[in-house]
């Protein structure tokens, strides 16, 4: 049995983000920042994901836990919202490692593991909802709204790296799930208008929320080996 990976994106990059990963660190999970080391910020549409992830295979990890920050595109969505998501979308989108007849794949959330996290979650707390569709775009822009009016139509949560990460943790045989932490509602959802600054401070206090959720899950999922 495999060691259990967690990447964190941008949740963990302020504030209260090195406590996030020292969580996910302290239980024997191999700890990945998708955007980057400290100090550093790799925009969601040049991130390098086999390079994050193919280290992970090369460890023994079998399993992967992905922290991402997501816009809701459901009022009932609100922010500090944890959605554990059961599809895609990303039609703009062709992140593959396979160069050969092997691209043909069927990428998806894994079942079984994905049902493991969503179970490990609730019993440590704060439940997320199960399942949602996940739409990503490229980025690094947020969507405007006659966008989110768009897609809003076929997802629940809009981001820019889920996608991508999860075609590749399947071509490389990693099991991959991901909880989404509702930052903000997509542009034109609320009454005023989307700005980085709320959206910033909002992802501040969400952190704890992730910090807290990590620290009580983690043990249970057996992050070293299961």
């Amino acid at each position: 049995m495999g060691r259990l990976a967690v990447i964190l994106g941008s949740n963990a990059l302020g504030p209260g983000g090195g406590e996030i990963a020292a969580a996910a660190a302290e239980h024997g999970a191999a700890v990945v920042q998708r955007h980057g080391p400290a100090g550093e910020f790799v925009l969601p549409h040049e991130i390098d994901h086999a390079a994050n992830l193919r280290p992970l295979a090369e460890q023994g990890c079998d399993r992967v836990l992905a922290i991402a920050s997501v816009g809701s595109l459901r009022a009932d969505l609100p922010v500090g919202s944890l959605v554990c998501p059961d599809d895609f979308i990303a039609l703009h989108v062709s992140a593959s490692i396979f160069a050969d007849a092997r691209a043909h794949s069927a990428p998806r959330f894994a079942t079984h593991w994905r049902a493991e996290l969503l179970a490990a979650w609730a019993e440590g707390g704060e439940a997320p909802v199960d399942g949602g569709v996940y739409w990503q775009t490229i980025g690094p822009r947020f969507e405007t709204p006659a966008e989110v009016r768009l897609i809003a139509a076929h997802a629940d949560v809009v981001g820019m790296t889920v996608a991508s990460e999860c075609v590749i943790a399947g071509e490389l045989g990693l099991e991959y799930a991901a909880i989404c932490v509702v930052d903000n509602l997509a542009n034109g959802l609320a009454e005023g208008e989307l700005t980085v600054a709320e959206m910033e401070a909002d992802r501040i206090v969400n952190a704890t929320r992730v910090r807290d959720g990590l620290a009580a899950v983690l043990p249970r999922l057996g992050a070293v080996g299961r």
